[in-house]
């Protein structure tokens, strides 16, 4: 299971289609692209979209703030986000 953050502020919890893991395809679904993957904890990762920048995606705040607390330094976090964990990447 995972966490998707929306630009919008929503929060939706996530499913793996196959019930198991998330595939590479599944994960540029959710995020809207070619995917970045940043460390967040021993087991989390955060799946943003590589190129969000570039495309000038809304910011997210509340990825924002997760980025902040675990990172330690302001950057900003734009597009749709997913957080999981490593167990649930395929």
């Amino acid at each position: 299971m995972a966490t998707l953050f929306k630009t919008n502020g929503e929060t939706i919890l996530i499913v793996p289609e196959n019930q198991k893991k998330f595939t590479l395809e599944e994960l540029q679904k959710y995020v809207g692209g070619y995917i970045e993957i940043l460390t967040i904890s021993d087991n989390n990762f955060m799946v943003i979209n590589e190129e969000g920048k570039l495309e000038q995606l809304p910011l997210n705040d509340k990825a924002t703030e997760i980025y902040i607390k675990h990172f330690g330094f302001n950057d900003i976090i734009v597009g749709d986000v997913l957080i999981v964990s490593n167990d649930d990447i395929d």
